[in-house]
C-alpha cells in the first residue's frame, strides 16, 4: 500500500511527457532528490501570512512572469527586466489599494507547459508536442522533441541560478522606491500614456512627504519576492519535496507557491491529491465551466483545515464568460466556511489567433476581463485579492493594442514567446494603472 506523498502514483494522471528511457528518469529523479531546496520552508510559511492578508481584504497579490521560462531566456538582462516590470506594476498597485502588495514571478521553475494534444502536426511530419524546456526542446525535429529527462536538471540550475539573482536585486538596493517609482515617471509622462501623469504625481507627491517625515527608506530599499509555478511535472516537484526539520512536515521546495492548472484540477486525479499534501500555500486555475460544487469539492480536498491563505483560486474566465461564470462561485464559497485568496487571471480565458497564424490576446480583452472580476466582487461583497499575468519585461510585440496600438502588422516584427502571448513593459504598465484605478473605485 503506498501512502502519503507518493499516493499519488496510484491515481490517474494527465499532462505528464512520455519518458522513453525509463533508466534515465529514475537517475535525473534521484539526483534532484540531493540537490539542495531552492526555497526554505519558513519563507514559505511567512508566505502564506501574506496571503491570509489578502484573503482577509488587507493585501494585493501581484503575479507576473514569463507563459513558459526558456534556458535561453535565463539571461541577467531579461531576468532583470522582469523584475523590474513587476516592481514598477508594485509601486502603482500598492498606492491605488493603499495596502501592501504581496510581490510575485512566474520565475525560476515555469520550464513546463500543458498542452491541448500530446503531439503537432507540420505536414505530414507528426512529432511530440513541446512541453517546455524542463522536458524537450521547442525545434521541430525528432531529437529535438523527444523527451529528455537530464532537463529536469538543467531546469532545476537555471531555476536556481534566476533565484540567486532574483534575491539579490530584491535584497541589493535595485528594488528601492525611489528608484522605481522614477522609472513610472518616464512612462507616464510618454504622450501615450498622459492619462496615467496625475497618478504618477500623486505617488509623487507621497514618496515626498515620506522623506520630509523621515520615513525609513532603508526599510524601503529591499522587498520580499517570492517564486511560482505550476506544479505540473511530477518527476520534478516530487524529489523536491523535502520535510521540514522545524515542524516534520512536507513542503515543495521548488517553490514558494505551487498551482494546480486547469487542465490538472481532476478532484481524483493525482495532481490534486499530491498538493493536498505538502505545506506550501497552493493555487488553483478556475475556468468557465466550473461549478460552485466543484470549488466547494477542492476547498474540502485541498484546504480542510480551512488554514488562512493555504489556498488561492486563480480565475480564468475570458471577458465574455466572467460576468456570468464567477459570481456563482463567488456565493458558493460565501456561504460557505473557506476564505479562499481570489485573483483573476485575465489572459488564459481571452486568447485567439489572426489569420497569419498567430496566438495573440486582445490587450482590450485583458482589461475587460479585470473590470469584470472587480464588477463581480463588488456586487456580491468578496475582495478581489490579486491579479495574475503573462508578461515579460521586454519591448516584444504578442498582445494587440495597448497604448502603443500594436496592431496584426506588427504582431511580426517582435513575436518571441514559445507559447502564450505575453503583454511587453508598457502594456504591463498600463494594466497596473487601470487596475489601480479599479483599487481607487473600490
Amino acid at each position: 500500500m503506498i501512502d502519503g506523498l507518493d499516493y499519488w502514483r496510484t491515481l490517474p494522471i494527465v499532462q505528464q511527457p512520455s519518458w522513453p528511457d525509463p533508466a534515465a528518469l529514475t537517475a535525473a529523479s534521484a539526483e534532484l532528490a540531493t540537490l539542495p531546496p531552492l526555497i526554505f520552508a519558513g519563507e514559505a510559511d511567512i508566505l502564506r501570512s501574506r496571503l491570509a492578508a489578502a484573503a482577509k481584504g488587507e493585501a494585493f497579490l501581484l503575479q507576473g512572469g514569463d507563459c513558459a521560462e526558456t534556458f535561453a531566456g535565463a539571461t541577467a538582462d531579461q531576468i532583470r527586466n522582469r523584475v523590474k516590470t513587476i516592481l514598477q506594476m508594485a509601486v502603482v498597485l500598492t498606492y491605488g489599494a493603499s495596502m501592501p502588495v504581496v510581490k510575485m514571478g512566474r520565475m525560476a521553475g515555469q520550464f513546463a507547459k500543458p498542452r491541448s494534444s500530446d503531439t503537432e502536426t507540420r505536414g505530414d511530419v507528426t512529432l511530440p508536442a513541446y512541453r517546455g524546456d524542463a522536458v524537450n526542446g521547442y525545434d521541430f525535429t525528432p531529437e529535438s522533441r523527444m523527451a529528455d529527462p537530464s532537463r529536469l536538471l538543467q531546469g532545476y540550475h537555471m531555476a536556481a541560478s534566476t533565484l540567486n539573482l532574483i534575491r539579490a536585486f530584491t535584497q541589493g538596493g535595485f528594488a528601492d522606491l525611489r528608484q522605481v517609482h522614477s522609472w513610472n515617471q518616464g512612462f507616464a509622462r510618454n504622450p501615450a500614456n498622459v492619462r496615467y501623469e496625475k497618478l504618477a504625481g500623486e505617488i509623487d507627491r507621497a514618496i515626498k512627504f515620506m522623506i520630509a517625515c523621515g520615513a525609513d527608506f532603508e526599510a524601503l530599499k529591499r522587498t520580499e519576492f517570492y517564486i511560482s509555478h505550476e506544479g505540473l511535472l511530477m518527476d520534478y516537484e516530487r524529489p523536491l519535496t523535502r520535510i521540514d526539520s522545524r515542524t516534520g512536515t512536507p513542503y515543495d521546495t521548488s517553490a514558494h507557491f505551487i498551482w494546480i492548472g486547469e487542465r490538472t484540477r481532476q478532484l481524483e486525479g493525482a495532481h490534486v491529491d499530491f498538493l493536498s499534501r505538502v505545506r506550501n500555500p497552493i493555487g488553483v486555475k478556475l475556468g468557465p465551466t466550473t461549478s460552485p460544487q466543484d470549488v466547494l469539492d477542492l476547498i474540502e480536498k485541498l484546504d480542510p483545515e480551512r488554514e488562512p491563505g493555504r489556498l488561492t483560486f486563480i480565475t480564468r474566465m475570458g471577458a465574455g464568460r466572467i460576468r456570468d461564470a464567477l459570481p456563482p462561485l463567488l456565493e458558493a464559497v460565501k456561504a460557505s466556511d473557506a476564505n479562499p485568496l481570489w485573483v483573476t487571471d485575465p489572459m488564459h480565458g481571452n486568447g485567439l489567433t489572426t489569420p497569419t497564424g498567430y496566438k495573440t490576446r486582445r490587450f482590450d480583452d485583458v482589461v475587460d476581463e479585470v473590470k469584470g472580476f472587480f464588477e463581480a466582487h463588488r456586487a456580491i461583497g468578496t475582495f478581489p485579492g490579486g491579479i495574475h499575468i503573462e508578461l515579460t519585461g521586454d519591448d516584444v510585440t504578442e498582445c494587440l493594442g495597448g497604448s502603443e496600438q500594436i496592431d496584426e502588422a506588427t504582431l511580426a516584427t517582435r513575436y518571441e514567446s514559445l507559447c502564450d502571448p505575453r503583454l511587453n513593459h508598457m502594456q504591463s504598465l498600463e494594466l497596473a494603472f487601470l487596475v489601480a484605478e479599479e483599487l481607487v473605485k473600490r
